[in-house]
């Protein structure tokens, strides 16, 4: 995005230094090989609220060049996106393949020259005349101005550190929870709505609300990833350990939840707790894992059900207790928390402010989205915020 923004804004000669065998992998295996491309949130003051790291100085980046931007901006080359209920945007191709095909036509009509495996390993600044790029393979290049877009790869934080700059240590974002939850495993692959989650972690307390999927080794699901990356930080400085307190039962109201077991003692007696459940939304799976969760008995009738397991029930629901060992076996998103520091990056043009002519885009700097396209669309901003800049020599 850079590249383009750069060569289609008059830029005579702009080069990409690529280390890979081939550009934008990581595109083509996002969003399991379709792409989500950006998120359906118009608001620049709304979309910054889904940036754990970033918030509020992106401000100023999407009100240039935020959702609606950018899918005209895939639009105006070739790519229609659609948005699902979800919000997600996709290409209509539904295939990642399509966002792959329309950066490379766009670059390559762009006139944009491509250097695959080329791998930087030093840059060092000449004052007015700009820079030297070393590459592994003995290659050296003369460049005016410089874009580092590494994402979360080591390699760009080092180039960076080394003019200069100051970085936020890099710790995992976006990941699943395992559980010491035994009571949970017999509920491997349900998903639940509305479920509200409370994490204490280093001093502080994360909250969220959405879809839980229970795994066979803890917690997963939007509103798990919300939560944890949201608490990345925390959570890295207690090791992932730290309780997490659930409440599955749809409603903060805790009189409402007590009105529903106790018109199950009193209208359905004779069922027993296995057979009746107080929200038609539980899986009954589920019930039953909570029922052993208290050790009640699932053959007991509801009318024999004493004032203290229906206490227990009540806690249950609204405030499971368990705690968490660590992460889950793999992250469902490959993103970091940490990077170049904002403060040193001109948020206008992407410039550093450590040393003029190098500009940074996307991961390699201390900002991290949500799942659900926001990551990406960071990326699309910064880039072409950075092209701009530097086609006009800022």
């Amino acid at each position: 995005m850079g590249a383009i923004t750069a060569a289609e804004e008059g830029l005579p000669f702009v080069l990409v230094l690529e280390a890979t065998p081939e550009p934008l992998r990581k595109v083509q295996i996002s969003g399991g090989g379709r792409c989500n491309v950006t998120h359906a949130c118009w608001d620049p003051g709304d979309l910054v609220t889904h940036y754990p790291r970033g918030g509020r100085p992106l401000r100023g980046l999407f009100s240039r060049f935020a959702t609606g931007d950018a899918v005209a901006w895939f639009a105006n080359h070739g790519l229609e996106l659609v948005a699902e209920p979800d919000g997600r945007m996709f290409p209509v191709a539904n295939c990642s393949s399509a966002v792959v095909g329309c950066l490379k036509q766009a670059a390559k009509a762009a006139g944009v020259s491509l250097r695959k495996q080329m791998v930087v390993t030093g840059l060092n600044s000449k004052g007015a005349e700009g820079f030297l790029v070393q590459c592994r393979d003995g290659s050296n290049f003369q460049a005016h101005r410089v874009l580092l877009a590494t994402g979360g790869h080591p390699s760009g934080r080092h180039l960076a550190a080394g003019m200069g700059h100051q970085l936020v240590p890099p710790v995992p974002s976006l990941f699943t929870l395992a559980l010491e939850a035994p009571s949970l495993t017999s509920c491997s692959g349900l998903t639940l709505d509305g479920v509200q989650l409370k994490l204490t972690a280093g001093g502080q307390d994360f909250q969220q609300i959405g879809r839980v999927l229970i795994t066979h080794w803890g917690l997963s699901g939007p509103a798990i990833l919300r939560l944890t990356a949201f608490a990345a930080r925390a959570l890295h400085g207690d090791r992932y350990r730290a309780e997490l307190v659930v409440n599955w039962s749809g409603t903060s109201n805790r009189n409402l939840v007590q009105q529903s077991l106790r018109e199950l003692r009193q209208q359905q007696g004779r069922r027993t707790l296995g057979v009746a459940r107080p929200f038609p939304n539980l899986p009954r799976r589920f019930w039953l894992s909570l029922l052993a969760q208290v050790g009640a008995n699932p053959e007991q009738r509801w009318a024999d059900c004493p004032a203290a397991l229906e206490r227990c029930l009540i806690e249950a629901l609204m405030a499971s207790c368990y705690s968490i060992r660590g992460r889950g076996p793999f992250g469902e998103e490959f993103v970091t928390a940490g990077g170049v520091k904002l403060d040193e990056v001109n948020l206008a043009t992407m410039e550093s402010r450590v040393c003029p002519g190098l500009y940074f885009a996307g991961e390699l700097l201390d900002v991290d989205g949500l799942t659900g396209g926001f990551n990406f669309q960071h990326c699309w901003t910064s880039g072409w915020l950075a092209g701009q800049a530097i086609a006009k020599g800022h």
